[in-house]
């Protein structure tokens, strides 16, 4: 985030957490109902009870204990029977449970979190891999962080986030030199997103085309020659 004005003195950059992610088939979401009735809480939770809340310490176990949304869009849960959650964000999720329970319940509280928040860190970073995010948002320098900062041959202008969206892949670059990142829409990361970090021109000529055997033979070469001399 770099200065590149002296005139420049702007401290303070208003950016909104539109983390708005829709729900797509094969998405697993963690779903809870709490009710005074604990014979209640259990037929509403079997995935939590047959498994056992206090095992939910690693991505297996969380997996295990979550709803798969199906191919054609619906929510296969308990006493609910299926419900359309395709394009509807985890608010409206919870929403549409809490209409349908209420059928049955008075006084209860649902709980939904999306499982599968991924994101993909490429390129030349230090650590590339895939990360899971137990969090609601994540911006992108948190991101690089995870990903142990970025390499000495990265290319911080031209740095391309890949972001899936409801008709394919949508590709934009930003420019981590630049301080008005922070007004961008894609300072916040949102599940499932690629960022892949370029290398800069010179790195593939620097490793493959320069002839260190060439000129670490001469050096050699001389240093034996002056010590002859001497």
């Amino acid at each position: 985030m770099q200065v590149k004005d002296d005139a420049d003195t702007l401290s303070t950059f208003n950016n909104e957490r539109k983390i708005d992610y829709r729900v797509q088939p094969g998405d697993n979401l963690f779903i809870r109902v709490v009710s005074l009735d604990e014979q209640t809480t259990m037929l509403l939770n079997p995935l939590s009870s047959a498994y056992g809340t206090t095992q939910l310490n690693n991505d297996a176990s969380i997996y295990l204990n979550s709803y798969t949304i199906e191919e054609d869009g619906y929510l296969d849960f308990p006493m609910t029977g299926k419900i359309f959650v395709k394009n509807l964000n985890i608010e409206e999720v919870k929403s549409e449970i809490k209409i349908r329970l209420h059928e049955y319940l008075k006084e209860f509280v649902v709980i939904v979190k999306l499982v599968n928040f991924n994101i993909t860190m490429l390129g030349e970073v230090k650590r590339p891999g895939q990360y899971k995010i137990y969090q609601t948002s994540i911006n992108i320098f948190q991101a690089v962080s995870m990903a142990s900062d970025l390499t000495d041959f990265a290319n911080k202008n031209k740095i391309a986030i890949i972001r899936q969206t409801k008709t394919g892949s949508e590709v934009t670059y930003i420019d981590m030199t630049k301080r008005d990142l922070l007004l961008s829409d894609y300072y916040y990361l949102k599940p499932n997103d690629i960022v892949y970090v370029q290398p800069v021109k010179g790195k593939q000529f620097t490793f493959a085309n320069f002839p260190y055997g060439v000129i670490f033979g001469f050096i050699s070469t001389t240093i034996l020659l002056l010590s002859y001399l001497q």
